[in-house]
């Protein structure tokens, strides 16, 4: 089932750029607006991702959120902020991929001893825990510097960022471990390895992430005593 409120951007004053862009709170049951058929996705199926169309709908002032014109900055926010969640999504992931394959490592046997137990498995296991120990701090840092009112865009693109390639590989690695099952739908592991490829497109794509890292760091070295 669809939302029942929908949370618009639209521009109304167009003479202003993106100054012009407001928020809007409006109802899904709105004349003009339709709702299209499910998307049917590679990842996230248990979520609706539709299409929206809309044709002469009609707001009233009463919907609009927030200040008129100031959209553009409430979107920007928006996005800086949901990308410590999509990090931290990315990161359940990538742990739900080690509670998948750790037991099986663990059980299966191949000469004599479990798989896990070989030298050569051991260091990649071992590899993809470092990996997302490290992307658990990052995350956790960037959400408590926003708690604390502290500037945080470049933490969570990069805590985004590496989440995200954290949990492809993680995802890739836990199949690989499983060996044939892993390809199957029988364990998780192929649902997250599906899951987790958006990581690295929505809230921003990855590069767009280096380069939101990339602008504040060089902001950041003008601003220095070297200038």
């Amino acid at each position: 089932e669809e939302a029942g409120v929908f949370l618009l951007f639209a521009n109304a004053n167009p003479e202003k750029g993106y100054r012009g862009i407001t928020a809007f709170m409006v109802d899904s049951s709105t004349e003009g607006i339709t709702v299209g058929k499910p998307e049917s996705k590679l990842g996230l199926r248990a979520s609706s991702t539709c299409p929206v169309t809309f044709e002469d709908v009609k707001v009233d002032s009463s919907e609009i959120l927030g200040v008129v014109g100031e959209g553009y900055r409430y979107c920007i926010s928006i996005l800086n902020e949901g990308r410590i969640g999509i990090g931290a999504q990315q990161l359940g992931i990538a742990k739900g991929c080690l509670d998948v394959a750790m037991p099986y490592l663990m059980e299966r046997k191949q000469f004599g001893t479990t798989i896990g137990n070989f030298q050569g498995m051991q260091h990649q296991y071992a590899q993809i825990a470092t990996e997302i120990y490290a992307a658990e701090l990052m995350v956790y840092n960037t959400a408590r510097m926003k708690e604390q009112g502290l500037p945080f865009v470049k933490e969570a693109s990069m805590a985004k960022l590496y989440s995200s390639q954290v949990a492809e590989k993680a995802a890739s690695k836990s199949i690989e471990w499983l060996g044939g099952v892993g390809f199957t739908r029988d364990l998780l592991a192929e649902k997250f390895y599906r899951d987790c490829k958006v990581g690295s497109i929505y809230e921003g794509t990855s590069n767009m992430q280096l380069s939101t890292i990339a602008k504040i760091m060089q902001s950041e070295t003008s601003s220095s005593r070297y200038k």
